[in-house]
């Protein structure tokens, strides 16, 4: 009797080759496939050498305020332009200021004077810089309010001039200053234009100029 023949071995495929098209299948044995080589340790990848530190690129060179967050201003604009106030320009206003402090400062002007018996330049200046930088002030750079500061400040000179005159007078006849300025003013205003000279004109006038000083001071 005849036994059958045993089909011969198949060939087995050689250690470590690819199975069916799949190179990763081991052969007999053999564990799963380990990683690929390629980033061993699954690291992001290094930031360029250009940039070592990850920053973010600078902002293109035709658009300088590309880089800036929402809300920050131009480094060069800043806030807007705050339009200026409106001038001050009240006629009447100013005339009637230049007015009060012209007497004010006349009288002032006039004790002054009284007092050391003498008059001061530079308190006639100060009268009629207080009336102009006031009217201006108040009642802005009209130039009415300027003409009528310098002719206050003259009157405020002439007056003060007065009341210097009526204090001496007063001294001298031993009576109240009231009692001269009431009954002999006409007096006052004699003894005034005797004694006049280049100085007193001269007082009158730096009066006049310090107004106009003042006014322009005052814009």
């Amino acid at each position: 009797m005849s036994q059958p023949v045993q089909p011969p071995n198949q060939p087995q495929q050689p250690y470590g080759q690819p199975v069916d098209g799949n190179p990763y299948a081991g052969g007999p044995g053999q564990g799963a496939p380990s990683a690929p080589t390629g980033n061993p340790y699954g690291q992001q990848p290094p930031a360029p050498a250009g940039n070592p530190y990850g920053q973010q690129p600078p902002a293109p060179s035709g658009n300088p305020f590309a880089g800036q967050q929402p809300g920050q201003g131009a480094p060069f604009g800043g806030a807007p332009h705050t339009p200026p106030p409106p001038a001050r320009d009240n006629l009447l206003l100013g005339i009637g200021v230049a007015f009060g402090v012209a007497i004010l400062a006349g009288i002032l002007y006039g004790v002054i004077a009284g007092s050391i018996e003498r008059e001061v330049g530079y308190a006639a200046v100060g009268v009629g810089f207080l009336v102009g930088f006031a009217a201006s002030k108040v009642g802005g750079s009209n130039p009415a309010i300027v003409a009528a500061s310098a002719v206050f400040s003259v009157g405020a000179v002439y007056l003060g001039q007065l009341v210097g005159i009526s204090m001496v007078l007063a001294d001298l006849a031993q009576i109240p200053f009231s009692e001269v300025v009431g009954d002999h003013f006409d007096t006052v205003t004699k003894a005034w234009s005797e004694e006049a000279d280049f100085m007193t004109y001269l007082f009158l006038a730096l009066g006049a100029i310090a107004a106009v000083g003042g006014s322009k001071k005052a814009r």
